[in-house]
C-alpha cells in the first residue's frame, strides 16, 4: 500500500507571535492552526511575518526564516554584517540582537536544558544564570567582536570563498568575514580564487604568528598555486584517505595558553576564540582545586590542554592519564607534555581505553567530551571511581543537561556551574560544571 503523497509548505508565509527561544538559534512560535514554527531570525515578544523553508503538511514542526518584522523587540538591531539575514550565509544566528540580550537567550536556552533533561534549577546547579562574556567582548551595540581564529570557508563552483547558507550547501559569497579574528582576515582567503577546491580552512593561532591554511580539493581537483598576504603554511585533504598532509611550511600550528606553548597538528582541535583556552583552564582549576601529588583523569583530552595544566599544579609526586581517540592529537599531546614525565597518553575511544587501565580511583577528572556528550555508561563508570571533583567542560547545553543528569544518578551533584559567551553572534555556548559526591552536600 503506497503512502499518500505529502503537500510541501516551503514558500508558506504565517503571521505569528513569538514565543520562547529554543537550542539551536531559533524562536517558537505556533500558527492560528496550532502548527509548531522553528523560526530563525526572531526574537521572543515579537510579531513577523514567518516564511516556511522546510516542512510539509502533517509534519511535527516547520522551520521557517523571520522576513517581515511587524512589531520588533527592543532588544533588536540592525544586523551589523551585510550577509546575514533570512536566506544568507548560516554561520551567525544573532547578528539582529544585542550582545546582552544574545547572552541572556543562551542563559534562557541553558536553564530550559537544565530543567528539562536534569531537573535541576540553576539555584540547584550553582549557577547564577548569566552567561559571561570573554575578555574583550563587551561591546556596544553594533559593534562585533573578531574572534574566531579558525574559519572554514566553502568554495563554490567559480572558485569564489564563502560561507555555507543554514541547512544548506549553497554557497554565500563574502568579501570579508565580521566575527574573523584578524589574523584570518589578514590571509585575503576571500580575494582569491580557489578553483577544484571543496573548502579552504584558515587558521590564525594564538600567541605565535603561525598561520595556516588547510585545503580540501574537489575530487580531481589539484591544488592552486597559493600565493596568499602573509606568511603561510599550508596543507592538503587527501581525497581518498581523508588525512592531512603537508605541502609546504610547518605541518602544526603554536598555540599559547596556561603559560605553555601547544602544538596543534593540522586538523587538530584548538579552541576557537583567542581568549577561550584560558578561559576555560581557569575555571577548571578553580573549581578542581588540585591539590599536590593527586592522581588525575582528562579525558578527550586533544592536544594536551588540561592535562598540563594538571601536571603542572599537581607537582612531582602528581599524575595525569589523558585519553584521546585522534591519533594525530595524540602524537601532539605526547610532544606538548614531554616535560611532564608522570603523564601518560593513551589513543583510543574513552569508553574502550579507561576499562583496559585498571583504574579504580582517582582523585580528579577532567572530561571536555565531543559535542554529543560523554554518555550514560561513560558517566557510570567515571561514577564508580570516587573523584572528589569533577570537571565537565561541554559546548552544547543539552549533552551537558544530559549527562549531569547521568552524575545525578550515579551519586554526583554540581557544586558549581558556569557559562561563557565564547561564540558571539551565534547559538552556542561553553559551559564548565564542577561536581562532587552528592554525600559532601548533603
Amino acid at each position: 500500500m503506497q503512502a499518500e503523497p505529502t503537500t510541501s509548505l516551503v514558500g508558506e508565509e504565517y503571521e505569528v507571535e513569538i514565543g520562547p527561544v529554543a537550542h539551536g538559534g531559533h524562536c517558537i512560535a505556533r500558527t492560528a492552526e496550532g502548527q509548531v514554527l522553528f523560526v530563525r531570525h526572531a526574537l521572543p515578544g515579537e510579531r513577523v511575518v514567518a516564511k516556511v523553508t522546510e516542512g510539509e503538511e502533517g509534519a511535527r514542526f516547520l522551520r521557517a526564516d523571520a522576513v517581515r518584522i511587524l512589531e520588533a523587540s527592543k532588544d533588536r538591531i540592525e544586523a551589523p554584517c551585510p550577509f546575514a539575514g533570512p536566506g544568507r550565509c548560516g554561520g551567525c544566528d544573532w547578528q539582529h540582537a544585542k550582545p546582552g540580550a544574545q547572552r541572556r537567550l543562551k542563559a534562557d536556552v541553558l536553564a530550559e536544558q537544565l530543567r528539562r533533561l536534569a531537573g535541576l534549577t540553576p539555584e540547584e546547579a550553582g549557577w547564577d544564570g548569566t552567561v559571561v562574556p570573554a575578555e574583550g567582548d563587551k561591546l556596544p551595540a553594533g559593534e562585533v567582536p573578531q574572534w574566531r581564529t579558525r574559519v572554514q570557508y566553502a568554495v563554490d563552483a567559480d572558485g569564489h570563498a564563502g560561507l555555507r547558507r543554514h541547512r544548506s550547501h549553497e554557497v554565500e559569497r563574502i568579501d570579508h568575514c565580521m566575527i574573523a579574528a584578524p589574523g584570518v582576515s589578514e590571509l585575503g582567503i576571500e580575494k582569491h580564487e580557489w578553483v577544484g577546491m571543496e573548502s579552504v580552512e584558515a587558521i590564525a593561532a594564538t600567541g605565535s604568528q603561525d598561520r595556516q591554511v588547510i585545503l580540501t580539493p574537489r575530487p580531481g581537483g589539484r591544488l592552486p598555486l597559493v600565493e596568499l598576504d602573509k606568511p603561510v603554511s599550508v596543507m592538503r585533504v587527501d581525497e581518498k584517505a581523508g588525512g592531512v598532509h603537508r605541502v609546504h611550511g610547518r605541518p602544526f600550528v603554536r598555540e599559547r595558553a596556561d603559560g605553555r606553548t601547544h602544538r596543534v597538528g593540522a586538523g587538530g582541535f584548538w579552541q576557537v576564540h583567542p581568549k577561550a583556552a584560558d578561559t576555560l583552564v581557569t575555571a577548571v582549576m578553580q573549581g578542581l582545586l588540585p591539590r599536590k601529588g593527586e592522581m588525575a583523569l582528562d579525558l578527550y583530552c586533544g592536544v594536551g590542554l588540561f592535562a598540563g595544566a594538571l601536571a603542572d599544579r599537581l607537582g612531582d609526586k602528581g599524575a595525569v592519564l589523558g585519553i584521546e581517540s585522534g591519533k594525530r592529537a595524540v602524537e601532539d599531546a605526547r610532544h606538548n607534555l614531554a616535560d611532564f614525565p608522570r603523564v601518560r597518553i593513551e589513543q583510543g575511544k574513552v569508553e574502550s581505553v579507561l576499562p583496559r587501565t585498571g583504574i579504580t580511583e582517582v582523585d580528579l577528572i577532567v572530561l571536555d567530551p565531543p559535542r554529543a556528550g560523554a554518555g550514560r555508561d561513560t558517566v557510570k563508570h567515571l561514577a564508580s571511581l570516587r573523584a572528589r571533583r569533577i570537571a565537565y567542560v561541554a559546548c552544547d547545553p543539552a549533552a551537558l543537561a544530559r549527562d549531569l543528569g547521568y552524575f545525578g544518578e550515579n551519586g554526583y551533584r554540581v557544586r558549581m556551574l558556569r557559562a561563557f559567551d565564547l561564540f558571539p553572534m551565534t547559538h552556542h555556548v561553553e559551559c564548565v560544571a564542577i561536581l562532587e559526591p552528592a554525600a559532601k552536600g548533603a
